[in-house]
């Protein structure tokens, strides 16, 4: 069975509004289908955006202590969802919850090599040691991979920032760099490509969609993750270009479109590995069509659940 899980933290991004991306799909549904929603109830984590009010503390990782409570309470549910057979299917705010997400994939699967597919126009390989904007959205997939990258630090981590960037890692590695697989990758800084080109990690651009087609990247992708286990897919939506909508925190232009988006999801989605998939980061405060990215977004989800109902 789907289980839907709505996590709208917002405080690891940098602009406001993403903690709405739930309701912004919820309103998309009326026009499209209204009974979506009913179908498929929701389990709601509990927030700490309340930290949005507060004074900023840890420069180099903003509201990273509401980050490891978010961890925590997301990990927890993905991990009981799926110790009870089910298939986590999560909306959350911002995309610091991933690395939530994938904690609590790895807690229920203790032995299984965990495959991940990044469907992000972003990297989101940085560490509070390399952050230039301390913003914890852009680290969830280094608290996974276990790295610090000092080798690129640029900035001295210390006190509770420490504590709590120690405490997102955890005690291990949750998923092996060689396990990931970038798909729309088009906006990464110095120290995050050094991690892409140190691990040889998968890349396929904007690009390389164009050119070979969405189906033979999704079977590269799967080439790639062939001795993985299990596979967990994380769907950012400015992973699609602005032209679809700004209704981002940080769009960038060269995306994929709404319909390249959605073959992607569906073929991953009819995939026996998959086990857990994720949308993130629609922010209609920023939206300069309406409701355009809440509306494509919920197609994009519409669309991924029919397939993940047939399996």
């Amino acid at each position: 069975m789907i289980q839907l899980i709505s996590a709208p933290s917002e405080i690891g991004a940098g602009t406001r509004g993403a903690s709405l991306g739930y309701e912004a799909m919820k309103i998309a549904s009326l026009h499209v289908d209204p009974t979506f929603f009913k179908r498929h109830k929701p389990e709601v984590v509990e927030t700490a955006n309340n930290l949005l009010f507060e004074h900023v503390d840890n420069p180099y990782g903003k509201r990273i202590k509401g980050v490891v409570k978010m961890y925590r309470r997301i990990a927890a549910i993905v991990a009981e969802t799926m110790d009870d057979g089910d298939f986590p299917l999560i909306i959350t705010g911002d995309h610091s919850n991933a690395g939530g997400t994938i904690a609590g994939i790895s807690q229920a699967n203790p032995d299984q090599r965990l495959g991940v597919v990044w469907i992000d126009a972003h990297s989101d390989l940085h560490s509070p040691y390399t952050s230039p904007s301390g913003n914890v959205h852009g680290m969830p997939l280094a608290t996974a991979i276990h790295e610090d990258n000092l080798e690129s630090a640029i900035n001295e981590v210390r006190g509770t920032a420490l504590t709590s960037w120690n405490q997102m890692k955890g005690g291990h590695q949750r998923v092996k760099p060689e396990d990931i697989v970038f798909i729309a990758l088009r906006s990464s800084e110095d120290p995050e490509l050094h991690l892409i080109d140190k691990y040889n990690m998968a890349v396929h651009r904007t690009e390389a969609v164009r050119e070979k087609g969405v189906r033979a990247v999704y079977e590269a992708a799967m080439e790639r993750l062939k001795d993985c286990d299990i596979i967990y897919v994380t769907f950012d939506v400015d992973s699609m270009d602005p032209s679809v909508s700004i209704g981002t925190g940080t769009p960038v232009p060269g995306g994929l479109t709404e319909a390249e988006a959605t073959e992607f999801l569906q073929l991953f989605a009819a995939e026996e590995k998959v086990v857990c998939m994720e949308f993130t980061e629609v922010n209609p405060l920023l939206d300069d069509k309406g409701n355009a990215m809440g509306e494509a977004a919920f197609r994009c989800l519409k669309a991924t659940v029919e397939v993940l109902e047939k399996r």
